[in-house]
């Protein structure tokens, strides 16, 4: 991974002073930005939105101690991605295999909603994600969202509007990249269904087709 850490970044106020109110609200919380998790010579580099406030901020690994990394977790597994079906702490043993997992932005946002201001600040640490990504041989990028779909373009240097969000879309990029999007896997998309397991497993699906040996 590239030397370029947010673990110590305060450079946006309203997020540092949320993080702030969070620690002392919840002293045992990692309640920091929180790092990429997974294999470091990854094929697929999946990225999120943001750390939730009782999963990534309070365990300092992404989707992991909440609902949001159920069915990312179970179907990673499935697929051969993670060693186990479930992230509970860092410090269980689950090891990612050809994955990486990260967010567009690395604090917990009050209501989950970073603002767009906040998803340009911590770009650069995508930026520099992606580009060892890229020279470690990566190929698929997975987006849950349509933030983290704009951020990774916007990251990639691309223009939005040539890539627009739609779930199950893919979207080859100029790099040599295939970009894959999907809704994002949180408990209201979950529970009303607007992501299911299948529809989830068959973006998988099609990643494993085309991307990985």
């Amino acid at each position: 991974m590239s030397s370029m850490q947010p673990m110590d970044c305060r450079q946006c106020d309203r997020l540092a002073k949320f993080l702030d109110t969070v620690k002392t609200r919840y002293p045992d919380y990692y309640a920091k930005p929180v790092p990429a998790f997974g294999d470091e010579k990854s094929k697929l580099l999946i990225i999120g939105l943001a750390p939730g406030m009782h999963g990534a901020n309070r365990t300092g690994r992404p989707f992991t101690g909440d609902y949001a990394g159920v069915l990312l977790y179970q179907t990673l597994h499935k697929f051969g991605f993670a060693s186990h079906h479930e992230s509970i702490s860092v410090d269980d043993d689950l090891v990612l295999n050809q994955c990486r997992i990260t967010n567009a932005v690395k604090c917990l946002p009050p209501e989950n909603k970073p603002k767009p201001d906040e998803v340009r600040q911590c770009e650069p640490y995508l930026v520099a994600e992606l580009d060892t990504f890229i020279t470690t041989g990566g190929k698929a990028l997975l987006v849950l969202g349509t933030v983290a779909h704009q951020a990774a373009l916007k990251a990639l240097g691309l223009k939005l509007k040539e890539f627009p969000f739609g779930h199950g879309a893919v979207h080859v990029l100029s790099n040599g990249l295939i970009l894959y999007d999907s809704y994002h896997c949180s408990r209201y998309n979950t529970q009303t269904k607007r992501l299911t397991t299948a529809m989830f497993e068959q973006v998988f699906e099609r990643i494993k087709k085309d991307q990985i040996d």
